[in-house]
């Protein structure tokens, strides 16, 4: 008699074997010169979103909802035209007041255009929308970029499994005056349920 009769639990062990099977696992054992080709459409587009910081900047100030109300440039940009750029934060006055600006050896003049507060300049003379503003990362950050390309930087909101992916922008993570992550403390600390907290006796193993 066959050994499945006596073994039902290995038939249908076996039967799942051999759906697996045939959904398309026959060629992972196959050398990669026999593999057929990866398909390399994507499952669905991506988009880049396109952060608020890139219009305005946020102020002290609260709706009625309690959101952060944000100023867009042209509010103030659009009635004056500065007769040239800052060469430090000190020379900022008004609305820029206490602006941090640690990003390597440039300066407001590499990336911003006077009068044109909706254009970044590259360091070619190339004029750029601010909604490209990854263009200007892009040109010293190859590194991050590679990954970005591939997925390993920069984080995506979606599902892999279809429906609309979006993709953080650089400035989504990176204020980009002062890129480099600053240091930061956790929300809440983390709790060792074996030590007890100091003068409640609570969390002690039991």
């Amino acid at each position: 008699m066959h050994a499945s009769l006596h073994l039902p639990g290995a038939a249908v062990i076996l039967g799942l074997l051999c759906v697996a099977h045939a959904a398309g696992c026959q060629d992972r054992d196959q050398p990669p010169g026999l593999r057929p080709a990866l398909d390399a459409t994507p499952i669905a587009s991506a988009s880049v979103h396109r952060p608020d910081k890139l219009s305005g900047v946020s102020t002290d100030r609260r709706d009625s909802l309690g959101r952060p109300i944000r100023a867009a440039c042209v509010t103030c940009h659009s009635l004056r035209r500065p007769d040239a750029l800052p060469t430090s934060t000190a020379e900022l006055d008004e609305f820029h007041v206490g602006l941090r600006f640690e990003h390597g050896g440039l300066s407001c003049a590499s990336c911003h255009v006077i009068g044109e507060q909706d254009t970044l300049r590259k360091a070619d003379g190339t004029l750029v929308p601010m909604r490209d503003a990854m263009q200007l990362c892009a040109q010293c950050h190859g590194p991050q970029l590679r990954d970005y390309a591939n997925g390993a930087h920069g984080g995506m909101n979606g599902s892999y499994a279809g429906g609309a992916r979006v993709r953080n922008h650089c400035v989504d993570c990176h204020d980009p005056h002062v890129p480099a992550f600053q240091p930061s403390m956790p929300v809440l600390p983390p709790r060792d349920r074996f030590v007890a907290a100091p003068g409640t006796g609570e969390g002690a193993h039991r």
